[in-house]
């Protein structure tokens, strides 16, 4: 009956999107979750990749063993944003061998239990750099190179310091510097890179980037909404500092930082846009509301001026609770409900309903489009969750459990408050197919499972109030079955793997691809209901 349906929805389904438009969204939010800050001594962290056409299509890419001698290709593009697939831009020489790990837009985790994050956040004029430069390495494929090379989260920053130091970092988001939240069983680290100048090349012996890592304290939380966080460094300190060379020497170089001035050297101030019309200004609300918006869940009971400059929130904050899973996927799910940033608080929402009342429109949405905007006059807010999101995930790595079940990705295609997320572990070995086929964004696929949370994400605003419900009345359960069974599935693949990891690995990639397929039949389902329940011939 499922596939019957295809030929029958086919050209309505591609007509209909083509009415449909989208908000684009600036860029990413990450939250990062020490191991006694967590329910269950989990290090977690987040990504939302939010670039409506970023690579999404999940697969899983094995590790390899190679002959001494052998180069590795290099690209950019990996994110694939922009049309035509990756570009070889040049090679650096390959280790003896690589780990697999999953690959997406943004590499995510590898079998050894360490996951990156991503957010980009501002650099100074001075530092950027653009193709055409002599810089080699992307952040996409730097962390390509740390999920290969890396079995912790301070192997990791080696890697992504070292080879962006002696090839350079390419900003692949505009011109922007890239912060990463990278996490193993036992800590958490917040790794901020800027590049050094469209000037700089191999040739003049100077590092290529400029990096610092910070600890992310045990029992606390960082949130990281497209802002450099890291401050004041002590390098000293290498439990939980970690520093390239030139940290604070470059910024002297370039008059960012004066020695003689008095004050201390303040990471942040030095490297990153301050005020200005720059979108990546620390000043920026769109960054702002974010990070009031979840300090305020972490710790409810506490003041927070939902106006206040970036500095007013500390690097990291201890949760008024422990946290789970669940609540950070609650965290990017959000659209600041209730608060100054809530767009479905606007009064433009508000209509005439039975007997003159007035009443809340059933159009009304938290994700308005920019034509919707423009139309209602509803002036725009960043939100958390993003209509413009590829994808994202929330990492949960625990040192507990054999190392292909200790680590879990909770992935999920599209907005984040309209996802269904699934579990894929670390002992995973395969994605189904419709999860890692190519991804058109010009053409509708019932073969792309992609396509069927982004035709959700459109439906659902068709209106709102009413299609929310009926999407949650799906999701919610099936997402519900998959935390209920977790510990279960858990024990029988811990239990096979002292039979065998093979075994283990095998179990594992059945469940997650069973998953992925009621996941996906459940969303198209919903699609199709929809577009009958919501059509305008009602």
């Amino acid at each position: 009956m499922f596939r019957s349906r295809r030929s029958l929805f086919r050209t309505f389904l591609c007509s209909a999107l083509c009415l449909l438009s989208f908000v684009p969204a600036l860029a990413c939010t990450d939250v990062v979750v020490g191991k006694d800050a967590s329910v269950d001594g989990s290090v977690m962290t987040c990504h939302t990749a939010d670039g409506a056409y970023y690579d999404a299509q999940i697969r899983f890419i094995p590790g390899q063993k190679y002959p001494s001698g052998t180069n590795m290709d290099v690209y950019r593009n990996i994110v694939g944003e922009e049309p035509g697939g990756w570009v070889k831009v040049g090679e650096i020489p390959q280790v003896a061998e690589t780990y697999g790990y999953f690959h997406v837009g943004y590499p995510a985790m590898n079998e050894h239990r360490v996951a990156i994050g991503e957010t980009t956040i501002g650099q100074k004029e001075i530092l950027k750099t653009m193709p055409g430069g002599r810089a080699l390495l992307a952040i996409e494929q730097l962390e390509v190179l740390a999920l290969q090379r890396a079995k912790t989260a301070r192997e990791a920053i080696q890697v992504i310091g070292e080879l962006s130091q002696k090839y350079g970092f390419m900003p692949s988001c505009g011109t922007e510097g890239e912060c990463l939240t990278i996490t193993d069983p036992d800590e958490a680290w917040i790794f901020h890179v800027f590049s050094t100048g469209f000037g700089w090349t191999q040739e003049s012996g100077k590092p290529g980037s400029v990096w610092a890592a910070q600890r992310v304290p045990d029992d606390e939380v960082v949130v990281v909404p497209n802002i450099a966080r890291i401050r004041f460094i002590d390098p000293k300190d290498t439990k939980n500092f970690i520093v390239s060379d030139n940290y604070m020497q470059h910024a002297i170089d370039n008059k960012l930082y004066d020695p003689d001035s008095g004050q201390p050297f303040d990471f942040q101030a030095a490297y990153s846009p301050a005020t200005g019309n720059d979108d990546w200004a620390l000043s920026s609300l769109w960054i702002r509301n974010r990070l009031y918006t979840i300090h305020k869940a972490l710790a409810p009971s506490r003041e927070w001026d939902p106006y206040a400059p970036v500095n007013a929130y500390p690097f990291s904050i201890k949760p008024e609770k422990k946290l789970s899973v669940r609540d950070i996927m609650g965290f990017i799910r959000g659209y600041h409900k209730g608060s100054p940033f809530d767009m479905t608080m606007d009064p433009a929402w508000i209509v005439e309903g039975k007997d003159g009342v007035a009443e809340l429109s059933p159009l009304t949405t938290p994700f308005p489009t920019r034509l919707q905007r423009n139309l209602l006059k509803i002036p725009y807010s960043r939100s958390i969750a993003t209509n413009a999101c590829a994808y994202s995930w929330v990492s949960q790595m625990r040192k507990d459990l054999p190392e292909p079940v200790g680590g879990v990705m909770w992935f999920g295609y599209d907005n984040p408050a309209h996802t269904l997320y699934v579990p894929v572990y670390t002992g995973t070995r395969d994605t189904k197919e419709s999860w890692k086929s190519h991804f058109d964004r010009d053409k509708l696929s019932l073969d792309c499972a992609q396509w069927a949370f982004m035709l959700q994400d459109d439906v659902v605003n068709w209106r709102y109030q009413e299609a929310i419900k009926d999407l949650e009345a799906v999701r919610n359960p099936i997402e519900d079955d998959f935390f209920k069974k977790q510990a279960e599935v858990e024990k029988r693949a811990a239990d096979l793997y002292k039979e065998s990891p093979e075994k283990a690995s095998e179990f594992l990639t059945k469940y997650t691809i069973e998953c992925m397929d009621r996941a996906e039949k459940a969303y198209w389902d919903l699609d199709f209901s929809s577009i009958a329940k919501y059509t305008n011939n009602r």
